[in-house]
C-alpha cells in the first residue's frame, strides 16, 4: 500500500473543490426552498408539489453523488500523476548513518553503502543521485535530519544497542538529542515531515529488557517528529536461536535486500535487478511509506505473522477470502504445535546431563557458532571443534615446550604446563565481563538452545586439534636446508613456520606434550552450560587425565549436580551486587542470588574448590572486607587473587592499561585479605601471572589422582621451596630459563 502525505495544500484542487462547493450549497439551498413550499399542502393525499419535491430530491442527491465521485478520482489521479513524477528530475541524496561501538554497525554500513554505490552506479543516476557515511559523531544532530532545497533526504541508520540498553559512544549525543526533541513542546510535530529514513539495530535477545532498544526509540522519535518511514524497522539478533533469519548478519542482509530493493523501485525508473546476494522476493516490500499518524501500529501480533509464514494463500493488503481461513488456522495451528514441540524438547535438554542426544534431534535447533563467529574465532588461534566446543594453545604451553616457564598453575599445583590441554565444550557464555580476552565475539544466552555434539565427538576432536597444534612447533622438514625449505615454501604457498617449526623447542618436552595429563576447561564461555558435561569429564578422568573447571557463578543447580572434577573453580569478579553487575555485566536479571547460591553450591562439593578473584583496579579492588564476607559462603580450599590482564584496547571495553595492579599491589591487597580471614594464609605467588595463592590451613599443595570418589585430602604433596611465597624466584621454576620479551606485541593466551 502506497500512502503519500503532502504537507502543504494544493491549489491545484481549488477549482474542482468550487465547482463541488457550488453544487453542494445549491443543491441544499432548493431542497430548503421545496421544503417550505410543501409545508402549504395538508392531508394524505399526494399533491403535484410533493412530486415535485421527490423528483428534485432524487436529481440533487445524484448530483451531490457524482460531485463527490469527481472529487474522489480527480483526487486519485493528482496522486498517481505526483507518485509517477516525484522522483523526475529530482536529486536524491541518500546518507548512510552508524553508531558502532565494537565496530560490526560501522561494517554493516560500509557493506549496504558499497552496495548503494554499485546499485546507483549509472551515470544517470550519479547525476541525481548523491551517497555520503558517516558515523553519528562526525556530524550536528541538526546536519542529520538537515533538509537541502529541492532534493529527497533519505536517511539510512545502524545503531547497536550497549549495555544496559545504552547507544553506543559514537550515537550517544545524538540519540539525547533526538530524545530531547521529542519531548520539547516547542518544537514542532512535523519538523521532519520532508525526512525519509529507515532504521537497522544491532542486539541480542537474551537482553530481553534491552533488546535493540536504541534503535526502537529512534526509530519511534523519528515517526514522531513525522518523518516518513521508507521501510519498518529492522532487527537484527546476534542470538541465533532467537534471530528469524538464523543470526545478525543473516538479519542484516534480509534487510539489506529489503532497502535496497525498496530504494531501487523508489529512484530508478528503469528498476535495475538487485543483487542475487540480497535480492528479494517483491511479496517482501509490502511498504514504502506509511502513514505518519501516531495512532498506526506498524507492528502484527505473533498469530499473524505464523499465518503469513506458514500458509501457502497468498496475503494481500492483509485480505484474506473467507474460504481460505479455515486453511490458515490449521496452519497457524501446525506452527504452535511445532513450537510447542521444540520448546517442550529444549526443555528436557536443559533438564540435566541425563538427557538423551536423540531427542535434541527432534527440534530444529541452530548451530552456535556460526561461519562469521567461526571466522572471528579462527583468526584469535581457536581450533573449532563441531557447532559449539573450541581449543587453543595456552601461552604457558608454547613457553614450557621451549623450557622458559610454565603458568601460575605449575607453582601452586605442578601442572605441567605443556602437558596441559586448554578446551571448552560451550564457547556461550552468561556474562559479559569488562576483562573478557575474546572481547564478545563469543556468544552469549542464559541456557542451552543449540544443537549439542556427542562428548566423544568433542573429546576426541580436542585431542586431535591440541595435538595437531603441538606438532606445528616441531615442524615437519627439519632435516632439510633452510634455503631448500624457503623455496619449497615460497613456490607451493606454504607457512614457512610450519616446516621450520619453532626455534628452542625442547625434544624431550615435546615428546611429552603429545601425551596430555592435565584438562584446563578454562578457555572461554561457560563449560557447564553444557548438557553433557559430566559425560564429558568422565572421560577425561577415564584416559588419566586431571580436570580443572572454571565457572562463572550463575549456574547454582548445575554445579550441584556436576560429577567429581580434580579442581572446581569460581569466578567471583565482585563482592557486591553494584559492582557485580558493572563488572561481569550478567544477562540474568536475579544474578546476585544466583551468584550467592552458586558459592554456597561451592561448600557441598568434596572435592578441591577455588575462589578466583580477579582485582580490577578503580573497580573491585577495595572491596577487601565484602570479599572476606563472601568466603564464607563457599568455604573454597583456595582463593586465588589474581590481577586482572590487558587484553589490548577494545570497544567493548573500557579498561586502560590504569585498570591493571601491579604485583605488588596484588600482594597488598592479599595481606589485608587474608587479615580478615584468620583459616586462611598465603602460600604462593607467581609474579609473572601476576597472581597470589591463599591457601585454607589445613592444605599444602596437590596432585590429581584421576579418581572418581575423592576429596582435598586425597592429593597432598609439600610444596617446592621456590614456589613458596617470600622465596627470591617469586614463584618461578629455576629449572626454566626467565625469557623477556623485546617486542611490544603481547599474547594474551593463557588461563
Amino acid at each position: 500500500m502506497v500512502v503519500l502525505r503532502t504537507s502543504k495544500f494544493d491549489r491545484s484542487y481549488l477549482p474542482l473543490i468550487t465547482i463541488i462547493l457550488v453544487i453542494y450549497v445549491s443543491g441544499f439551498s432548493v431542497l430548503a426552498n421545496d421544503d417550505e413550499s410543501d409545508t402549504e399542502t395538508s392531508g394524505s393525499v399526494l399533491t403535484k408539489g410533493t412530486t415535485s419535491c421527490s423528483w428534485k430530491l432524487s436529481t440533487w442527491l445524484a448530483a451531490i453523488l457524482l460531485g463527490s465521485v469527481a472529487l474522489i478520482f480527480y483526487k486519485k489521479g493528482l496522486i498517481n500523476e505526483q507518485i509517477s513524477n516525484t522522483n523526475q528530475g529530482k536529486e536524491t541524496s541518500i546518507r548512510v548513518y552508524y553508531g558502532s561501538q565494537t565496530g560490526t554497525a560501522k561494517r554493516f554500513a560500509e557493506r549496504l553503502y558499497s552496495d548503494l554505490k554499485a546499485l546507483f552506479s549509472d551515470e544517470q543516476d550519479a547525476h541525481r543521485v548523491t551517497m555520503n557515511i558517516y558515523s553519528l559523531n562526525q556530524q550536528e544532530p541538526e546536519d542529520v535530519i538537515a533538509i537541502k532545497p529541492k532534493s529527497r533526504q533519505i536517511c539510512i541508520f545502524l545503531l547497536s544497542t550497549y549495555t544496559g540498553g545504552e547507544p553506543a559512544e559514537s550515537a550517544r549525543w545524538f540519540y539525547t538529542w533526538l530524545q530531547d526533541t521529542v519531548s520539547d513542546f516547542r518544537v514542532q510535530k512535523t519538523l521532519l515531515s520532508k525526512l525519509n529514513y529507515a532504521v537497522f539495530g544491532l542486539g541480542n535477545s537474551v537482553y530481553q529488557e534491552h533488546f535493540n532498544s536504541v534503535a526502537k526509540d529512534t526509530d519511534s522519535w523519528l515517526h514522531k517528529l513525522h518523518g516518513n518511514r521508507i521501510l519498518p524497522l529492522g532487527i537484527g539478533d546476534n542470538n541465533v536461536v532467537q534471530s528469524e533469519n538464523g543470526g545478525l548478519e543473516e538479519d542484516f542482509v534480509a534487510w539489506k535486500g529489503r532497502i535496497l530493493r525498496v530504494l531501487n523501485l523508489e529512484i530508478t525508473p528503469s528498476h535495475k535487478p538487485v543483487d542475487n546476494e540480497v535480492n528479494v522476493a517483491p511479496s517482501k516490500v509490502k511498504i514504502l511509506y506509511e502513514s505518519t499518524s501516531e495512532s498506526s501500529d506498524n507492528s502484527e501480533d505473533e498469530e499473524t505473522i505464523a499465518m503469513k509464514k506458514n500458509s501457502t494463500i497468498p496475503i494481500k493488503n492483509d485480505v484474506v477470502d473467507v474460504e481460505d481461513l479455515g486453511m490458515m488456522l490449521n496452519n497457524l495451528g501446525k506452527a504452535k504445535a511445532d513450537r510447542e514441540l521444540e520448546v517442550s524438547t529444549l526443555q528436557r535438554v536443559q533438564a540435566g546431563p541425563k538427557t538423551s542426544i536423540s531427542s535434541l534431534k527432534k527440534a530444529e535447533l541452530r548451530d552456535m557458532v556460526t561461519p562469521s563467529l567461526k571466522e572471528a574465532l579462527s583468526k584469535q588461534g581457536y581450533k573449532i571443534i563441531g557447532s559449539h566446543s573450541g581449543v587453543k594453545l595456552c601461552r604457558w604451553t608454547k613457553s614450557m615446550l621451549r623450557g622458559r616457564g610454565g603458568c601460575y598453575k605449575h607453582t601452586f599445583y605442578g601442572i605441567e604446563s605443556h602437558r596441559c590441554m586448554e578446551t571448552t565444550p560451550s564457547l556461550a557464555c552468561a556474562n559479559k565481563c569488562v576483562f573478557c580476552w575474546r572481547h564478545h565475539t563469543n556468544p552469549v544466552g542464559t541456557e542451552w538452545r543449540w544443537k549439542m555434539d556427542d562428548p566423544e565427538k568433542i573429546f576426541n576432536e580436542a585431542l586431535k586439534n591440541h595435538y595437531g597444534l603441538i606438532k606445528q612447533f616441531k615442524g615437519k622438514l627439519g632435516h632439510l636446508r633452510i634455503r631448500t625449505i624457503i623455496l619449497f615454501c615460497k613456490h607451493n604457498g606454504k607457512n614457512l613456520t610450519d616446516f621450520l617449526g619453532v626455534p628452542g623447542v625442547q625434544t624431550e618436552r615435546f615428546k611429552e606434550a603429545m601425551e596430555v595429563k592435565h584438562c584446563a576447561l578454562s578457555l572461554v564461555g561457560e563449560p557447564i552450560m553444557y548438557p553433557e558435561i559430566n559425560k564429558f569429564i568422565e572421560l577425561l578422568h577415564g584416559k588419566e587425565i586431571s580436570s580443572f573447571l572454571v565457572t562463572n557463578a550463575q549456574f547454582p543447580n548445575a554445579i550441584r549436580d556436576l560429577t567429581p572434577v580434580t579442581q572446581l573453580y569460581v569466578s567471583v569478579d565482585a563482592s557486591t551486587k553494584e559492582s557485580l553487575k558493572k563488572i561481569d555485566r550478567p544477562l540474568f536479571k536475579d544474578f546476585w542470588p544466583r551468584f550467592l547460591k552458586s558459592l554456597s553450591a561451592l561448600s557441598e562439593k568434596g572435592q578441591r574448590t577455588v575462589y578466583r578473584l580477579t582485582l580490577v583496579k578503580a573497580w573491585n579492588a577495595e572491596e577487601i572486607e565484602a570479599y572476606a564476607n563472601l568466603v564464607g559462603y563457599g568455604n573454597p580450599d583456595f582463593i586465588e587473587v589474581k590481577g586482572v590482564t590487558y587484553c589490548g584496547e577494545s570497544k567493548a571495553s573500557k579498561l586502560t592499561m590504569e585498570n591493571i595492579p601491579w604485583h605488588q599491589e596484588v600482594l597488598s591487597f592479599t595481606d589485608k585479605l587474608v587479615d580478615n580471614l584468620p583459616e586462611y594464609e598465603i602460600a604462593c605467588e607467581h609474579e609473572h601471572s601476576n597472581c597470589v595463592l591463599v591457601a585454607h590451613k589445613k592444605i599444602a599443595e596437590f596432585a590429581s589422582n584421576g579418581g572418581k570418589n575423592f576429596d582435598a585430602s586425597d592429593y597432598m604433596a609439600l610444596t617446592p621451596d621456590w614456589a613458596v611465597i617470600g622465596h627470591p624466584a617469586h614463584g618461578f621454576d629455576p629449572v626454566e630459563t626467565r625469557w623477556h620479551r623485546k617486542k611490544n606485541n603481547k599474547d594474551i593466551g593463557g588461563c
